[in-house]
């Protein structure tokens, strides 16, 4: 059993002038691909060298030290692939349904919640990710670092932004903020958000 890049959910330059096909081609096929090539070459010879489950990989070395490449790496290319789907062409700006109704009961508004999301993005200081999860069943904006998931905290994903350098350096330069604010405004899927809420 090896671990394949999962293709781009659009084309290389489906998401311009948001994110250039020059990031998508060094992000996904270079840095993503980095991440599932060093996960098949890591997990030869261990317990998870059959293992189909990147969730259970991750779940499983999380906590332990000796594992700690294996999570990076399997984190990494679960983190990378659910980033990609988290946007889409003529993405963005306020949900409707389901999703606004839950951003403004757990947030105040949609406008509090894209304030905080921003916010702690900038938090985080170097490399890592900002989350929209559920947790104990009210909505919250979290955010983790370098391959660090919400889901080993018993969380559950539903939307992220890639905050690492290489996410939007290329686009962006050193402007975190005017990335994070392109994000919301432009990109983010907010259906696939809400398919992640109602799933099980």
């Amino acid at each position: 059993m090896s671990f394949e890049l999962p293709p781009l959910p659009y084309a290389q330059d489906a998401l311009e002038p948001h994110i250039s096909r020059q990031t998508l081609e060094y992000h996904h096929g270079k840095h993503h691909k980095a991440y599932v090539d060093n996960l098949n070459k890591l997990v030869v010879g261990t317990a998870y060298e059959h293992e189909e489950s990147l969730e259970t990989i991750i779940q499983k070395t999380a906590q332990n030290e000796k594992e700690v490449g294996i999570f990076n790496n399997a984190a990494q290319v679960w983190n990378h692939s659910f980033f990609w789907h988290s946007m889409k062409p003529r993405g963005g700006g306020r949900p409707s349904g389901t999703m606004l109704r839950r951003l403004e009961q757990d947030f105040g508004s949609y406008e509090a919640f894209a304030e905080l999301f921003q916010k702690e993005g900038l938090a985080q200081f170097g490399s890592g990710w900002v989350w929209l999860v559920e947790s104990a069943g009210k909505l919250a904006v979290v955010r983790t670092a370098n391959a660090a998931n919400p889901s080993i905290k018993g969380q559950k994903p539903l939307l992220t932004c890639d905050v690492w350098e290489h996410a939007y350096y290329l686009d962006y330069q050193n402007r975190r903020p005017d990335f994070l604010k392109v994000f919301l405004e432009n990109l983010a899927d907010w259906d696939f958000a809400e398919k992640n809420l109602a799933a099980a």
